[in-house]
This record gives structure tokens, sequence and C-alpha cells, in this order.
């Protein structure tokens, strides 16, 4: 595999425009003035957590005696209490921070950035081919530009949207986050499964 074709493929595992509304919906309780430097904070420490993983991520979780299949099934279920959360709104938003509170490393940056697949990824390539790290890393941060500079723009597609629409995109996707948490938590239990037989 090639450098750009892994930057395409960390891109899409990424999916900063599938994660938009989740974005937009934790970033609403935050004082307008500061919501692109939450974001700009958050999008700084997911890459900082991203290149630890793409460097020393095996070596982590053997130390810690973690498998892959865990961290996929820990990240299915925050995903799911936070796709909860937008399906059925409460004060606080989609994660619960009181009005005004800014959202610290969780669910911004980890699981919604750096989540478990993007982590996984980032651990395959570097055990696929341990000499091109050069090129793993030039990957991960043209895929992490390009995810950073869309979600930036969020307060952009919020205005065009509205609160109606964002409410109504922010419960659609609520509804696609659960698919996607079961089937990361489905995904991690067969693995865990597999390795366990």
């Amino acid at each position: 595999m090639d450098t750009w074709s892994a930057a395409v493929m960390l891109f899409l595992i990424m999916d900063p425009l599938g994660n938009l509304p989740i974005f937009m919906s934790v970033l609403k309780v935050i004082e307008p003035k500061r919501r692109r430097i939450v974001l700009a904070r958050e999008l700084i420490f997911s890459l900082l957590i991203m290149g630890l993983f793409l460097f020393s991520g095996q070596s982590m979780l053997d130390f810690l005696n973690v498998r892959q299949e865990t961290v996929s099934i820990a990240g299915g279920i925050i995903l799911f209490l936070i796709a909860l959360r937008m399906i059925f709104p409460q004060p606080g938003g989609a994660i619960g921070h009181t009005v005004g509170e800014e959202p610290f490393l969780v669910p911004l940056a980890i699981p919604l950035v750096a989540g478990p697949s993007i982590l996984a990824a980032l651990i395959l390539l570097a055990n696929q081919d341990p000499t091109r790290m050069t090129d793993w890393s030039i990957a991960l941060f043209c895929a992490w530009l390009v995810s950073a500079a869309i979600l930036m723009f969020s307060s952009l597609i919020h205005r065009i949207l509205g609160e109606r629409g964002l409410t109504a995109v922010e419960r659609l996707m609520g509804m696609i986050l659960v698919m996607i948490s079961i089937q990361m938590f489905l995904d991690g239990i067969v693995a865990y499964w597999g390795h366990a037989a």
C-alpha cells in the first residue's frame, strides 16, 4: 500500500462528514467564541493520540495486556451511550455537559476522531511494514488535516442548517451511530471469541 492509499483509507475511517453532526451537537453548549479553540484543541489531542498509537500502540496494548478487541468493545459502548443521548436529548447535549462546560478528550478527540477503528488501522499499518513509519506518519497527518479542515467549518454548516435542521440531523445521526456502535461492539465480541476459541 502506498502513502496516498493509506491516507485515503485513514480519512475514510476517520469519517469527518459522519462525525460532523455529533461535533455540532457537542459544541452547541459551548460559547460561540470558544468553539473554534475547543475544536482545535481536541483535534490536536486526537492527532497526538493517533501518532502515539502509530508508533507504540501494539507495545502499549501488550504491556497493559489489553487486546484490540477490548478497545473496539469499549469504543462501541461509549458511542452507544452518546447515541442514546442524541436520540433522546437531555439538558447538556449529547454528552451530558452542563451549559458552557467544555468537552475534554472524550468524546471529540476519543472516540470520534481517534476511534478504535483508526487506532487499530494504525497499529496494523505499523505492524505490516515497520520500515515505512515515515510514510505512515505522512498518511496519518494528511488524513487528519483534511478531516480537521472539514470539522473546523462545522459552524458554517450549523448556520446553513439552523437549529431545527441540526436537531433533525442529530437524531438521524444518533440512529446511525447506534448501529455503528453496536457493530463495533459485536465485531469486538466476535474477534474476542475467535481468539479465545
